[in-house]
């Protein structure tokens, strides 16, 4: 199998995922994204308070998000260091290839859509493009990522069944 092959069923396994759970993603998601269109379009009108005890909202809906599709995700799946570790001795093509995808997806999402971007926007309506890009990038291109780290963590630990069965039988 060819590494970038590999390297790409990660980014399917994670879009199938992602469209698969799309109402927990989008509900857990919903809560950031209307967190950030809140705070960062009202900045000045927000009491501190309310502002930091939302963000620990936010931080508790990620968590919840993460966990949630970790167990989702690992359902019937026997994860082993030993197998990660031969994943990244035979495979570490296909990791360079996961880490420029993921690189590439920093620089479009990241780099470009939210620091580059709105440098050629009017100062005006600066605050209210980041404000909408938050609250589009928190169920879309945040959720997908967090799927894909998942995706990846599963693809290279992920026991082979040799693996599981030599685990079983030792005391």
């Amino acid at each position: 199998m060819s590494e970038l092959k590999l390297a790409l069923e990660v980014p399917r396994w994670t879009w199938g995922c992602y469209t698969g759970h799309l109402g927990l993603v989008l509900g857990l998601s919903s809560v950031a994204s209307i967190q950030r269109l809140i705070v960062v379009n009202w900045t000045a009108q927000i009491p501190h308070g309310l502002a930091l005890a939302s963000e620990v909202v936010v931080l508790a809906a990620r968590i919840t998000l993460v966990v949630s599709l970790w167990r989702i995700a690992m359902r019937g799946q026997a994860l082993r260091l030993s197998a990660g570790h031969a994943f990244a001795r035979n495979h570490w093509r296909s990791l360079l290839w996961q880490a420029a995808f993921l690189g590439a997806a920093y620089l479009a999402f990241e780099i470009l859509a939210e620091d580059a971007l709105p440098e050629l926007l009017p100062a005006s309506a600066r605050q209210t493009y980041l404000a909408i890009l938050l609250f589009l990038k928190n169920p879309t291109v945040i959720a997908l990522t967090f799927l894909w780290w998942i995706g990846l963590v599963r693809q290279a630990f992920r026991a082979t069944p040799a693996q599981v069965a030599g685990t079983a039988s030792t005391p």
